[in-house]
């Protein structure tokens, strides 16, 4: 069947995205369903008739990619394994590789269509923490964190991990999870903090207590990243040993309701969120900013407001620190740039 010439498009920059990330077998994964949607399979069909403006948006080719790294993972199709170590490097090949475990696995994987993947990666909380070691000379060093798209909680347990972020070391002392990104640039602000609170929604929250539902996170988890595997596997067994507080809602919901509820004098309330943004529906990203500029205008030097976010530029696909934070405006800063799985960040510190 012919396929849309934006479909293809988008296809194409999602796997260009992908390798430039370090995961050149995910990205021929990626490409490969360029091939798959001229097939009569049901996931071929389910490509091609995808909103071509949406592709990219939805991250349609990471949900099924997520599904062929599941299949690999239980020791289905080994044959996956060729595409992801590079012993497979001509495309023509991965293609036949993709096409040929699809007609084995068409139903099978047709559901992972469904719902967008589910990566809010740990490694992105560096970002969150430089953040906050930048406006702690701000506004008031005590913070109470809410995060939206929260997923299965990883970056709920920032205050559980230790970073050393370009020499500025934070957090607690014993924990199994350090981050240290690459750092490029002048190191954030040492100015300490505290962390009051920790709270998060999401849509379709994931519970990593039940070990089919911690499968699935692992299986989005680019195979070609081996740290991300140490560190999703690290921070399920924080969560089993001490759950966080995530909640089912919808985001603009949470929102409202966390902007509602009193706020301690001498305690920074902050929203953040890390490469969620672009799936949230227009209404719902509308509601946000209207709830967090109303916040904003109520914002005094003993209750401030701050807004921190890791999220795709849709024109150069970089990912970028903002911080926004009341009663100064809202305006917002650029921090830098960081790697999507937390590996890298080129801080600007504006």
């Amino acid at each position: 069947m012919a396929l849309h010439a934006e479909i293809l498009s988008a296809l194409n920059d999602q796997a260009n995205h992908v390798l430039q990330n370090g995961a050149p077998g995910t990205a021929a994964i990626c490409r490969a369903l360029t091939a798959l949607a001229r097939s009569d399979t049901l996931c071929g069909q389910r490509i091609a008739t995808w909103d071509p403006q949406m592709v990219l948006r939805d991250a349609m080719p990471l949900r099924l990619a997520g599904g062929f790294h599941d299949l690999f993972r239980r020791g289905v199709e080994p044959v996956l394994g060729n595409i992801y170590s590079g012993e497979v490097r001509d495309q023509a090949k991965a293609d036949q590789i993709v096409c040929e475990i699809v007609e084995r696995h068409d139903a099978e994987l047709l559901p992972w269509f469904d719902s967008p993947p589910q990566t809010n990666e740990a490694g992105r909380s560096a970002s969150f923490v430089a953040a906050l070691h930048w406006l702690s000379s701000r506004v008031a060093p005590i913070f109470e964190l809410n995060e939206i798209g929260s997923s299965a909680g990883m970056n709920l347990l920032i205050d559980r991990y230790s970073y050393d972020l370009g020499g500025v070391v934070s957090g607690p002392d014993a924990t199994p999870v350090t981050m240290r990104p690459i750092w490029n640039g002048p190191p954030p602000p040492a100015d300490p903090f505290s962390i009051a609170s920790v709270q998060g929604c999401d849509i379709q929250p994931i519970d990593v207590r039940d070990d089919v539902a911690a499968n699935r996170l692992i299986a989005y988890i680019w195979p070609e990243m081996p740290e991300r595997f140490a560190r999703m596997e690290a921070g399920i067994e924080m969560i089993r040993a001490q759950p966080v507080d995530l909640v089912q809602a919808d985001a603009a919901d949470f929102v409202e309701a966390r902007l509602a509820t009193p706020q301690a004098a001498g305690t920074t309330r902050v929203l953040m969120h890390s490469i969620v943004w672009q799936y949230l529906p227009n209404v719902v990203q509308q509601r946000i900013q209207t709830a967090m500029a109303e916040a904003g205008a109520k914002a005094t030097r003993v209750q401030p407001l701050a807004w921190i976010s890791l999220e795709t530029n849709r024109s150069t696909f970089r990912h970028e620190l903002k911080v926004s934070y009341w009663p100064d405006g809202g305006e917002q800063a650029l921090l830098g740039e960081a790697h999507a799985h937390g590996a890298w960040v080129n801080w600007l510190g504006a």
